[in-house]
């Protein structure tokens, strides 16, 4: 038979005789510790759908990787963490369950089922599908479907979608086309996706949006094919860097 826990706090009686005492003095916290009590509090009141998009926008990059075998993917995925990207699509959950793990290309219910029973933090698909937003809505696993226009912008938005993929972005006309999205829709959350390169990273932050999705940029199709581990660790701590330092600006205009 289980106990049920209690927690018991214990309080000391002071002697009788003991002469009163001055009341302690106490230190106003200072606004610093404020500031990260704030912080904190409002982290743990989060959903785990907004605790994953929180931790996408203070990122500012999404690793995209793709690898022929399971074991070159988790070297490569393991370079990039090492590196200090937080964000990968990828299935790394038992070995770094503080970092953001997700899933792409999911393109049906079936693989987004497989995707949340992995334990993925948030999907991607290149379109909008309602029954994998659905799905992932029901299972608290943040969805990020892939739009193109105006008009899908706003249905997949309005379907409940809490960001949307901006896709294929450098056929659209990269960071010109995000700065127009955004003026009509400054209230969604954007990550742009498709052929961005290492350096443009930050001008895409800096025109909107949340964050970035960098495929070849991280993982060359070289670097890959070679199993370069170290190429590949490089460009990660460039883009991982590039990205702190464009959400830290976006912070301070705000």
């Amino acid at each position: 038979m289980a106990v049920p826990s209690a927690s018991y706090c214990l309080w000391r009686r002071p002697p009788l005789m003991s002469p009163p005492q001055p009341p302690p003095q106490l230190t106003p916290p200072s606004p610093s510790r404020i500031r990260r009590l704030c912080a904190c509090t409002a982290q743990l009141s989060l959903s785990p759908v907004q605790q994953t998009i929180s931790h996408i926008e203070s990122s500012g990059i999404i690793a995209c990787l793709r690898a022929n075998t399971p074991e070159l993917a988790f070297e490569a995925a393991c370079a990039a963490l090492g590196a200090g990207i937080t964000v990968v699509l990828r299935q790394l959950i038992e070995d770094h369950p503080t970092a953001t793990l997700g899933v792409g290309t999911i393109l049906n219910a079936e693989d987004a089922q497989n995707a949340i029973v992995a334990g993925a933090k948030f999907l991607m698909s290149p379109a909008m599908t309602k029954d994998i937003l659905s799905d992932s809505q029901d299972c608290g696993v943040l969805h990020i479907p892939g739009v193109m226009t105006p008009t899908e912008i706003l249905s997949a938005y309005d379907a409940g979608a809490k960001i949307v993929k901006v896709y294929p972005v450098s056929t659209l006309g990269g960071t010109h086309y995000i700065s127009a999205l955004k003026k009509p829709f400054p209230h969604i959350h954007m990550v742009a996706s498709q052929g961005i390169p290492l350096g443009l990273a930050g001008e895409y932050i800096a025109k909107g949006a949340s964050a970035v999705v960098l495929s070849d940029a991280i993982f060359s199709k070289s670097a890959m094919a070679q199993c370069n581990l170290s190429e590949i660790s490089k460009f990660a701590h460039i883009a991982a860097l590039q990205g702190r330092e464009a959400v830290d600006r976006r912070k301070r205009c705000l």
